[in-house]
């Protein structure tokens, strides 16, 4: 077998090389000229690393810190720790406050400074400031009948409506809910304002109150007392929501020139509506978030309403929060200015409640509690602040 492979091999060359005589010899096809990318006009643009929202920082940082007396954010405290005390990172925190003196002014002040790291928090652009407004619990009056004064409906949660829990199918959308009613086998938006004011809900009236303005504000504020016609004071809270996104009235009024920025207050948007009666409607339906109530009994008035946190606000110390940024619970600490001001206020407060309207990582809504003195302040409460939030050092 080797022998006869290097005859056939030669035989080859052979036939090769005659071949090669017989015709012109052939080029070799030159290379292809490498493509070349034209050079990049203008600026290369590189990601930067993202900005942490929460930055850890020392007390020292925190404007008036050293003035605020944070005893009268102690019961504050210790309403988080009843929604709190559960958590790992909470439970220590939560036994200690517990066991101490309230009224020791040092002591209060050693043991947020000793158990808590502040961080400033930040949006996700960087800025460290955002808006700060206020909300208080609304007073109105009402019936359980319709009669008389009484034609403006406070709802109860209509037995048609369906949440779902995204996160129970995808985890990844863990927190966040739809809301709709069902079309056959199909899950539909449910009603916005404008249909439900078309198409009224007869036989799901909680109460019927006599303005519907102060109705209106009653579900951005989220919870308010009804003193009804027969003498009794009763507490409505929130309940559900229709599932549509909350759109602010005042922002529209502004958008169509109707009033200016500095106009946009509760006050100047009750204003508007006593001078436009024909456009009250029109006005309402610009938001088409639609909140249902439940009534509670008010067993001990000075107790503010219940929070997202499930505990009683506490006027002064309360805020809500964007809880996809904040800690529910967590104590928060807030540089602001006062409303309608340029007077600082510098102040612990207890991030105990949400709402459809606060969204982002700087922005909180003050809770000033009940009375005229309240609902004139959070009206006029529009001012640009800085947040710290106040970890445990477990959970730092």
């Amino acid at each position: 077998m080797p022998s006869t492979r290097r005859s056939v091999t030669a035989s080859l060359a052979l036939v090769a090389f005659l071949s090669g005589c017989s015709t012109t010899p052939q080029q070799p096809p030159k290379p292809a000229e490498p493509v070349r990318m034209p050079p990049p006009v203008g600026p290369v643009y590189v990601p930067a690393a993202p900005t942490p929202l929460m930055t850890p920082t020392t007390f020292s940082a925190l404007p008036g810190w050293e003035q605020d007396d944070l005893r009268q954010a102690w019961p504050a405290l210790l309403q988080s720790c009843r929604g709190l005390a559960s958590k790992p990172d909470w439970k220590a925190v939560c036994v200690a406050a517990r066991a101490m003196d309230g009224s020791d002014a040092a002591a209060v002040r050693g043991f947020f400074e000793s158990r808590f790291v502040p961080n400033l928090v930040r949006a996700a652009d960087g800025a460290d400031t955002g808006l700060i407004t206020g909300y208080y619990e609304a007073m109105l009056y009402g019936s359980r009948k319709r009669a008389g004064a009484y034609q403006t409906p406070l709802y109860r949660v209509p037995s048609d409506l369906l949440t779902v829990d995204l996160g129970s199918v995808y985890p990844q959308l863990k927190g966040m809910r739809l809301r709709g009613r069902l079309s056959g086998k199909t899950v539909v938006p449910y009603s916005s304002r404008a249909e439900i004011a078309r198409a009224p809900f007869a036989g799901k009236e909680l109460l019927w109150v006599n303005d519907p303005v102060e109705a209106f504000f009653l579900e951005v504020q989220g919870s308010g007392r009804v003193q009804l016609d027969s003498g009794e004071t009763v507490r409505v809270a929130y309940a559900d929501q229709n599932g549509h996104p909350y759109k602010a009235i005042g922002r529209w009024l502004v958008e169509q020139g109707e009033l200016a920025a500095e106009e946009a207050t509760a006050q100047g948007i009750r204003a508007w509506i006593a001078a436009n009666p024909g456009r009250r409607q029109e006005l309402f339906n610009v938001n088409p978030s639609y909140i249902f109530f439940r009534e509670e009994k008010l067993p001990d008035p000075s107790l503010g309403p219940k929070g997202a946190l499930g505990v009683p606000l506490t006027p002064g110390r309360s805020v809500a929060i964007d809880p996809a940024f904040v800690p529910l619970g967590a104590p928060l600490y807030l540089a602001t200015t006062e409303a309608g001001s340029e007077v600082p206020m510098q102040r612990l407060m207890m991030a105990q409640d949400t709402g459809g309207a606060i969204r982002g990582a700087v922005r909180a809504d003050f809770f000033y509690g009940f009375g005229p003195d309240a609902m004139d302040r959070a009206g006029k409460m529009k001012q640009r602040g800085t947040v710290w939030v106040l970890l445990p050092r477990a959970a730092q």
